[in-house]
């Protein structure tokens, strides 16, 4: 029954840029699929392996500038890019995780705050970069998937999009079943446990971390390559990790399929409370959004997810 779902949910979500040929139901769709993948990767090394992270945009802004930067100046196709924007997340991540890795609950919460502030303030003041004035990614004509640039339809983007979101779930599939994933599960339960029955702590989350960055920074460069301009302010900013966070949060983290919830209740949400009430003048989309998010919150701390089960379980 459930793999009747999971299929019918696929099929649709393949139908759909041939049934909804608008740009804003697509770019919708779009933003779930970015927002969802980036949740899901945070979720790897938060929700399963316990250790929460307010600074995952160094991750995401890395892959936007590594591959805007190679294209712009480099005149490589973005596709490598990405990949090189993915093999330096994972670098820095190793170096970040040295030192904060050394602390635990909320002081190593701040320290990621702390790291991505700095990020931040250092790439604003990198002028070779853009600094605060941001990098145009190069517009080439026509179409063309080498390029990464399709200025006639956004469906080859949902589809990528949609790739990207399927990849981040079979990574994090397979790491569940797998004794990495045990391992994630243990340190989040109690660390000094999994320590005394052999687990390699420092170790297993290094290992997380890097796959967590890596999945953050192929999300980078798509949404590079889907808006064609980048600044500090647009990939780096701490209300972007907090928003990843949060979409995790609210769907359920340590589940496979709650980032993804949270990410199609949040998304349509954000978007569409933005675009009818944005103008307004008065922050009612603002207001509404996190009224809701509150509620939401509040009823059900386990998220969606949480929800989902009790309801399954109802007489």
């Amino acid at each position: 029954m459930k793999r009747a779902v999971l299929l019918l949910l696929f099929l649709a979500a393949l139908a759909f840029p041939v049934v909804f040929t608008l740009p804003f139901p697509r770019h919708v769709m779009i933003m779930i699929f970015l927002y969802g993948a980036l949740a899901v990767a945070w979720n790897i090394l938060a929700g399963y392996c316990g250790q929460i992270s307010l600074g995952h945009a160094v991750f995401f802004g890395i892959g936007a500038y590594t591959s805007t930067l190679l294209v712009a100046k480099g005149q490589l196709t973005p596709w490598l890019g990405m990949a090189a924007g993915a093999a330096l997340a994972v670098l820095v991540s190793q170096l970040i995780g040295y030192p904060v890795f050394r602390l635990r609950g909320h002081y190593f919460a701040i320290a990621t705050i702390a790291v991505g502030e700095i990020v931040q303030t250092l790439v604003i003041n990198w002028d070779w970069a853009g600094g605060a004035r941001g990098l145009f990614v190069p517009i080439k004509r026509p179409d063309s998937v080498v390029n990464f640039q399709f200025h006639q339809s956004k469906a080859v983007y949902y589809y990528i999009a949609l790739g990207l979101l399927l990849l981040a779930l079979a990574v994090t599939r397979w790491l569940e079943r797998s004794r990495h994933g045990y391992y994630f599960r243990a340190i989040r339960e109690d660390q000094d446990a999994a320590a005394s029955l052999g687990v390699h702590v420092a170790r297993e989350k290094h290992r997380a971390i890097a796959v967590s960055a890596a999945l953050t920074a192929l999300g980078g460069t798509f949404y590079a390559q889907y808006v064609f301009f980048i600044d500090p302010e647009s990939v780096f900013p701490l209300s972007l990790s907090i928003l990843i966070c949060l979409i995790a949060v609210l769907g359920g983290v340590g589940t496979l399929w709650g980032p993804v919830l949270g990410a199609a209740v949040l998304v349509p949400l954000s978007e569409g409370t933005r675009v009818w009430l944005g103008g307004t003048g008065k922050a009612l989309d603002l207001l509404i959004y996190g009224g809701l998010i509150m509620v939401i919150a509040t009823l059900q701390p386990a998220g969606l997810m949480g929800l989902a089960r009790r309801f399954r379980r109802a007489p």
